[in-house]
């Protein structure tokens, strides 16, 4: 038995550019056309560019993003749940002709990011996307707010990738391509691989859903998101520092790898778990964890609307299966860790942890119980805390300074 096959494909297709082909569209690329691209879009680009969206080979085109948006497929029928097209506006758009090349430009970096051959400048149905994407038009929903902002045209065509943007460098112990996580899980040893993907440091029901998938699979890898988040979230940097003495504390050594990943939050929960589990098949997993509210955000989704989505699927859309994991909870009844699924007693026993909770008391100063989090998380994110706040008392400071 291998690793799993990448998606659609029997090989991994990296679309990123190195050596002397590398510098020769670097040199090109400075007297193209440039085109700003969001972080969004510079995430998406980076994932085309390792492979993680094998097979796409750029920027969907309408037919793709049609048939994406109201069948989760493309348009030759392969499965891929959320659409990814690159916008811009429509002056720019009509300074650009089909068939032309044009330069990619991180809009807060500056960097050029890639090149692409527009084949296609469409325009889109943003309440459609929105629907069938988030499930909502209501704009305070942050990946409908990403969509209604973005540029009034699409383009679509074939990329070629030059860069992997701070990402490599940023958090160099962790960030890796799927070819490097392929090579890693075959050097363990490794067959099956549960992908537990997190935006958020973890707390004890999350160490105990990874501690599920250990006990069924080879191994887990604990799959951080390294892009953009919603304002209040943690950033990557103190995520995986937490993370980091979680599995050094709490996990026997050699279950468990930590790996990140460069796109941005869609929280487009149900679907956004689909496109999770397809693009973890690329990294070489055979599993996602799927537990409560999967890529969710507010009120918007049920709370297993992220399993039951999974079902809905055709047998072979997938090879990369969901581990469906019930609500889990510290017990004191049980006096341990327990999931609805095992555990006898009333609800009154149990503790219920989530990442929004876990923000709300770290960010108010308030006590945070055992069986919340462990210790050692608890003081790294005590930590980012303290800086916030010391961040906001010199803010305040400074503005009676310059009032006086």
């Amino acid at each position: 038995m291998s690793l799993v096959k990448p998606h659609g494909s029997d090989v991994l297709l990296p679309l990123l550019l190195e050596g002397e082909a590398l510098a020769a569209e670097q040199t090109r690329a400075q007297g193209l056309k440039k085109v700003l691209i969001s972080s969004r879009e510079s995430g998406d680009l980076i994932m085309l560019g390792i492979g993680g969206f094998t097979p796409l080979t750029g920027f969907m085109g309408k037919d793709d993003w049609q048939s994406v948006c109201t069948n989760m497929t493309l348009s030759n029928g392969l499965f891929w749940p959320i659409p990814i097209t690159l916008s811009t506006s429509v002056d720019v758009a009509d300074t650009i002709a089909l068939g032309e090349d044009v330069a990619l430009v991180d809009s807060e970096t500056g960097e050029i990011m890639g090149t692409m051959t527009v084949s296609e400048k469409y325009s889109i149905d943003k309440n459609l996307e929105c629907q069938e994407v988030f499930r909502t038009t209501d704009a305070a929903h942050p990946g409908v707010k990403m969509v209604m902002e973005q540029g009034d045209v699409n383009l679509g065509g074939a990329v070629k990738v030059l860069s992997q943007g701070e990402f490599p460098t940023k958090y160099a112990d962790t960030y890796m391509t799927p070819a490097q996580t392929r090579a890693l899980f075959e050097e363990k040893g490794w067959k099956t691989i549960a992908a537990f993907q997190t935006r958020n440091p973890m707390h004890r029901s999350h160490e105990y859903l990874a501690k599920i998938a250990v006990e069924i699979c080879d191994g887990v890898m604990i799959h951080s998101l390294l892009g953009a988040l919603k304002p209040g979230d943690i950033p990557a940097d103190v995520r995986q520092e937490a993370i980091g003495v979680l599995i050094d504390n709490y996990f026997k050594k050699d279950t468990v790898v930590q790996s990140g990943y460069p796109l941005d939050m869609r929280y487009a929960g149900p679907r956004e778990a689909l496109l999770h589990a397809l693009f973890r098949q690329n990294y070489g997993c055979s599993h996602l964890i799927v537990g409560r509210d999967h890529a969710g955000v507010g009120d918007y989704y049920g709370p297993f609307d992220a399993q039951y989505i999974f079902d809905e699927l055709p047998k072979d859309a997938l090879i990369t299966q969901p581990l469906k994991i019930d609500w889990t909870f510290w017990c004191n009844a049980c006096g341990g860790m327990a999931s609805t699924k095992t555990c006898p007693h009333e609800e009154h026993n149990h503790v219920k942890v989530s990442g929004t909770k876990l923000r709300k008391a770290l960010s108010e100063d308030e006590e945070v119980p055992e069986n919340f989090s462990r210790p050692e998380v608890l003081e790294v994110l005590r930590k980012y805390y303290a800086g916030i706040a010391k961040e906001d008392r010199a803010k305040v400071e400074l503005k009676g300074h310059s009032a006086k």
